[in-house]
């Protein structure tokens, strides 16, 4: 009975196959390489508004949808059978699950899993193997299970030989809302140029993620930080002067000395007290207003609760004319309608750029599915000790800046941190001070440091940082340092 059937299937499947050498073309056939740990992973920097979904049981089409994710900017999400494929279900032409759900155009395979957030995509690319000339029946689930309304869904597959064909043009019908594109097929042996050429030819509306995990230090002198462009549009210096526990004409002396140094990034907020002594700094500096940065922040609590009022207040103080950059202090009630509030005050150019300050993985997440403009930066206690590896490359694949604001380790902790054995051998090879090492190990990690100081001379040697380098084996040795010592509370 059973090569009865297998005879019927194979007189049924005939037409689909001849145009293939080996089972539907298919370079994913075999063994399904799926795993939980794997649904669902944006294992890409996640794009503004491209998903790249795809089907993938051996690599081949994983491999392409790697290159896609990557030149488009895109967020990376493998569609995965709820009942993983084995390779008997995949065995050419022997009556096995493959067969079977090829065979039947009303088969929908489970998928397990689902896209977060898929209304925040506007662009689709769609990958799957071809199976018997068409796409396998799974991704006819996935196309189900979304509304597709107003999106750009742009179909690739893999094959040995089969062109991509009606395999694309029969899914049409599941996402008829959506615009399709051309889609076309690839081999697997493509380059990432190859791919890039192919989507730049789209000309699609592909909002890319800026790479803020590295800055071009080598362009950055002494006294003279290089800058990163925020997802703002607005460029700041990696290096900056943080002003907390600076007060009245320290305060003031301290900017001052820091903007004649050559610093153009002043930190400051409401709960530091100095607002006006760092606008009346840069006012006397003579430096034209639009080198210097300015980062200020507002406080939960009254401020949070009046936020308009909050942010004037800002403004007045520092009188510079507009604030470069203004964050929320740290997670409290009321903190995303004060976000709203101060997107309100960019709209108007009284603020450039927003951020937050002591945000971590699981507040991000929930924060930014609630505001309109994400964050430019992400401002949280890092040191030698305490290194957020994992927030760092988190925020750095949502297109956030990572800065330190205790970059020494902070007040009462500074001296240990300076002279870890560690710190200290690393200097003595370059001829540096222990300080300018960890602000250099900062920068090369991707994450912009604001030490402060009342010092004239340690502003300047703080800031002398770039004619000299780390090696990848002192990173190492500086990343082992990391212990989980939070210093802060926040």
């Amino acid at each position: 009975m059973k090569k009865i059937f297998c005879l019927l299937l194979a007189l049924f499947l005939l037409p689909c196959l001849a145009a293939c050498s080996t089972y539907g073309g298919n370079t994913d056939s075999g063994e399904s390489s799926q795993s939980e740990e794997s649904i669902g992973g944006n294992s890409a920097a996640e794009g503004d508004n491209v998903l790249v979904a795809y089907f993938s049981c051996t690599g081949t089409t994983e491999g392409i949808a790697e290159l896609i994710a990557e030149q488009a900017g895109g967020t990376l999400y493998e569609i995965i059978a709820e009942d993983p494929y084995t390779e008997e279900d995949l065995q050419y032409y022997t009556g096995g699950r493959a067969d079977l759900e090829q065979a039947d155009s009303s088969c929908r395979p489970a998928i397990y899993g689902s896209v977060e957030d898929m209304d925040g995509y506007g662009i689709v690319f769609l990958g799957y193997p071809i199976w018997h000339s068409q796409a396998p029946r799974i991704i006819s689930t996935f196309l189900e299970s979304y509304d597709f309304t107003g999106k750009t869904i742009i179909p690739f597959c893999t094959s040995h030989s089969s062109g991509i064909g009606s395999s694309a043009t029969n899914l049409h019908t599941l996402a008829s809302g959506a615009q399709w594109k051309d889609g076309r097929r690839f081999s697997g042996s493509e380059s990432a140029d190859d791919i890039k050429e192919w989507i730049e030819e789209m000309d699609l509306d592909i909002t890319k993620i800026n790479d803020v995990s590295t800055f071009d230090l080598e362009s950055g002198t002494n006294g003279n930080a290089p800058t990163v462009t925020l997802n703002s549009g607005y460029e700041m210096p990696v290096w900056g002067l943080g002003t907390y526990s600076l007060t009245g004409e320290t305060c003031k002396n301290s900017v001052l000395a820091a903007l004649n140094s050559g610093v153009r990034l002043i930190d400051t907020a409401y709960m530091y007290g100095n607002e006006a002594e760092v606008g009346e700094a840069i006012r006397e500096s003579g430096i034209p207003r639009e080198e210097i940065f300015v980062i200020t922040k507002i406080y939960p609590g009254t401020q949070y609760s009046n936020p308009e009022q909050a942010i004037q207040s800002a403004l007045d103080k520092l009188d510079i004319g507009y604030i470069d950059m203004m964050l929320l202090h740290h997670p409290g009630t009321n903190d995303v309608s004060a976000y709203l509030a101060m997107e309100k005050y960019v709209e108007s150019g009284q603020i450039r750029s927003l951020g937050l300050s002591n945000w971590y993985i699981e507040e991000i997440d929930d924060f930014i599915a609630q505001v309109n403009i994400m964050p430019a930066l992400v401002q949280n206690e890092i040191h030698i000790y305490y290194q957020e590896k994992e927030v760092v490359e988190y925020m750095h694949n949502l297109g956030i800046v990572v800065q330190a604001w205790y970059p020494f380790g902070g007040r009462g902790h500074t001296s240990e941190v300076l002279n870890n054995s560690t710190i200290l051998q690393i200097a003595e090879n370059h001829g540096v001070t222990a300080a300018q090492v960890i602000l250099r190990w900062h920068l090369q990690r991707g994450v912009v440091a604001i030490p402060g100081s009342s010092n004239p001379d340690h502003i300047s040697e703080n800031i002398s940082v770039f004619d000299f380098s780390l090696t990848d084996e002192e990173m190492a040795a500086i990343a082992e340092l990391d212990n989980g010592t939070k210093y802060d509370w926040y």
